[in-house]
């Protein structure tokens, strides 16, 4: 009995990231490529999710036939917007069987190993996904910068505000307006220029700027991630509201905004059991 292998793709707005493993869970090999939002549109995603499965195929040495017989499963950031999943679809992916499903979905399943309960994705974006049987349930996530509160790309946001209008003798400057004109050479036109093209990942680089300035007490700054550890507790209070009994926090901005959140509000937050790749393999078929 030929025993099936399988490969699981985390497409997110900063990278995409692929896992291939055997049927035992070990890891055959790994891949990494650019940004996957499907914002970007199928044909770029398609691009981005081929050439980290094929270095993780590489990886593994895998032939031809082998690569007939993956099981694939896909999680990828803005999946929900209209015609890019049926677009993915058609595509001519190598593997024997492609899952395509949201981001929110395979860190749910990663987390939570496949159980009931919810998660709360705060990274380039902001999302939460509450899993109950086979019903699930979305919160937010709907785009930036409509959507996405409390994300590395909003608060990348809340800072070049601040930066421009500092720049403009509307608000006095900090240390952090500086750090981030220092970018554009402290010129406006450059700023803008950047702005015509910039992408939600372009903003979320600015966020560790901002928590390194939070955490040394410029005013500007902390006035941002308060708001945004306001936005995350909404969020989280939101979760339980709607009866999830376990709520894990994810994503790569999670760990540096959780001691800005309310003592009883951060108590009620668990650890993952895996990530958002071993939910993609999940997604894909595998069986613990």
């Amino acid at each position: 009995m030929v025993l099936p292998l399988f490969i699981g793709v985390d497409a997110g707005g900063t990278n995409c990231r692929a896992r291939l493993v055997d049927a035992r869970g070990s890891v055959l090999g790994s891949g990494t490529s650019g940004q996957a939002n499907a914002r970007a549109g199928a044909d770029k995603v398609y691009d981005a999710i081929m050439t980290c499965c094929m270095e993780a195929v590489g990886m593994a040495g895998l032939t031809k036939a082998e690569v007939s017989r993956v099981q694939a499963g896909f999680g990828i950031a803005g999946i929900s917007r209209p015609g890019v999943k049926e677009e993915l679809n058609a595509k001519p992916f190598p593997f024997g069987r492609v899952v395509i499903d949201s981001d929110a979905a395979i860190a749910s399943l990663g987390a939570l190993g496949g159980g009931d309960g919810a998660i709360l994705i705060v990274g380039t974006g902001s999302v939460a996904f509450i899993r109950h049987g086979t019903a699930t349930t979305k919160i937010g996530g709907y785009g930036f910068p409509i959507s996405d509160e409390g994300s590395g790309a909003a608060l990348g946001l809340s800072a070049m505000r601040h930066a421009l209008r500092a720049l403009d003798g509307r608000t006095k400057p900090t240390p952090l307006s500086a750090a981030v004109t220092a970018h554009f050479e402290h010129d406006t036109a450059k700023a803008i220029v950047w702005m015509d093209s910039a992408t939600p990942a372009d903003y979320a680089k600015f966020a560790p700027i901002v928590m390194e300035y939070a955490e040394n007490n410029d005013e500007i700054a902390v006035s941002i991630v308060e708001d945004a550890a306001l936005h995350i507790e909404r969020f989280i209070e939101t979760i339980f509201a709607k009866g999830a009994k376990r709520c894990v926090m994810l994503g790569g901005l999670s760990e540096r905004i959780r001691p800005w959140l309310r003592e009883r509000t951060a108590n009620r937050l668990t650890l993952p059991e895996g990530d958002a790749l071993q939910g993609a393999i999940y997604l894909a078929g595998f069986q613990r």
